[in-house]
């Protein structure tokens, strides 16, 4: 009679059998091969899944830009909002007064910028005509001798070359739509979205964290309490920075006589939410401005002005009042501004830095809590936070 064979034996022999002939075969491949194909494999997947959530987001910009403004002027409400609920306001006498806080800055700010540019247009149009035919006269009659067919040129190749760069700016991937209907539907989105976020937020974090695994559930609810203390931070900070601006850069046009100086301080102050490039573009402008109205003098000074409120901006005002809670470096802001720039316009020079700001500290947190290193919360009045600080909020 004979042996029947082992399976047992038999299954664990091709086992190592295999095992063996892939040990030799990885054996043959240099290790530094191996080690950056590691690394390329799960950067494509990293890029892939980026480019499906790019996509996504450009498909349905519609909602998502409302959304992240609206989140934008949470942050910017917050610590305000949250004073109130620790002094014993009513929720909603705490939203309703917040609301129509916003509602009538912004209204006298537009009212101001109407108010002054329907005073001063006339003149500065007039000024900016004598401006440009004594610099027309310069170039053709003082030492460089050109003509006027050169200058026509020049002129046409240039005003192209804004209108292609203005257009790629406002026009981005998530340019808001063109029409007033979508303007419209956008403003009335957000609003929505800012009303319930403040009235409800910690049950809508809540239900967001159930969509996690449950053991992940503590780790991502962790790192987004240091995320958003994060966008909190940010939002206050280039809040005050750009009030700071707009007060400096306007206060200096109107002493120096400069036209426009509501405007100009209108201006700085929206342009100071996107971080060295806001605040170059407004400050040229305010510079050119004098050149036309003024003359080279008054612009000088005007220069000295904006250089020095930017310079304490970024030396002085920046550092003590953020710190070290937004932790990206300013090689980075440039980049990421950038970036967000031409990819999605003016709304992604908008975001850039508060969701640079919040991924980078979520990831940091979520990294240092799997090496069993303690964070805690950075701030408690988070958005989340619906009950009293005395109690445990359940995951």
């Amino acid at each position: 009679m004979s042996e029947s064979p082992d399976p047992p034996r038999r299954r664990l022999a091709d086992v190592l059998r295999e095992r063996t002939v892939s040990t030799e075969t990885t054996g043959s491949v240099p290790r530094g091969l191996r080690i950056a194909t590691a690394y390329a494999w799960r950067f494509l997947v990293i890029a892939g899944a980026a480019a499906v959530a790019v996509w996504l987001v450009i498909q349905l910009k519609l909602l998502v830009i409302p959304l992240l403004v609206a989140i934008l002027i949470t942050a910017l409400l917050w610590p305000a909002f949250t004073w109130m609920l620790r002094h014993r306001f009513p929720r909603w006498l705490a939203i309703v007064l917040s609301l129509l806080g916003t509602i009538t800055v912004v209204t006298g700010l537009f009212w101001l910028v109407i108010w002054q540019v329907s005073r001063q247009w006339a003149s500065v149009q007039e000024r900016t005509a004598d401006a440009v035919v004594q610099l027309r006269e310069f170039l053709i009659d003082g030492p460089l001798h050109l003509t006027a067919t050169q200058i026509d040129g020049w002129l046409v190749e240039g005003w192209q070359l804004i209108q292609e760069q203005a257009e790629l700016l406002l026009s981005g991937a998530l340019a808001f739509g063109t029409t007033l209907g979508h303007v419209a539907t956008g403003a009335l989105l957000a609003l929505f979205i800012l009303i319930t976020t403040l009235a409800d937020g910690g049950g809508i974090w809540r239900w967001t964290l159930r969509l996690f695994p449950r053991a992940a559930r503590p780790a991502v609810d962790e790192a987004a309490h240091a995320g958003w203390a994060t966008v909190v931070t940010y939002a206050r900070t280039q809040l005050l920075v750009a009030t700071i601006d707009a007060v400096g850069i306007g206060l200096g046009a109107l002493l120096l006589g400069v036209p426009l100086a509501i405007p100009i301080a209108v201006l700085v102050f929206l342009g100071a939410f996107v971080p060295f490039i806001g605040a170059i573009v407004t400050g040229a402008l305010a510079v050119f401005l004098a050149l036309v109205y003024n003359g080279p003098w008054i612009a000088f000074w005007m220069l000295v002005v904006v250089l020095g409120v930017q310079q304490i901006e970024s030396h002085v005002l920046q550092p003590i009042l953020m710190g070290s809670a937004v932790k990206v470096h300013p090689l980075a802001v440039v980049l990421v501004v950038a970036g967000g720039a031409m990819i999605a316009g003016i709304p992604g020079a908008l975001f850039a830095v508060p969701l640079a700001a919040f991924v980078n500290v979520f990831a940091v947190s979520i990294a240092r809590r799997r090496v069993g290193v303690d964070t805690s919360p950075v701030s408690a009045d988070l958005i989340w936070s619906t009950v009293p600080r005395n109690r445990k909020t359940r995951r």
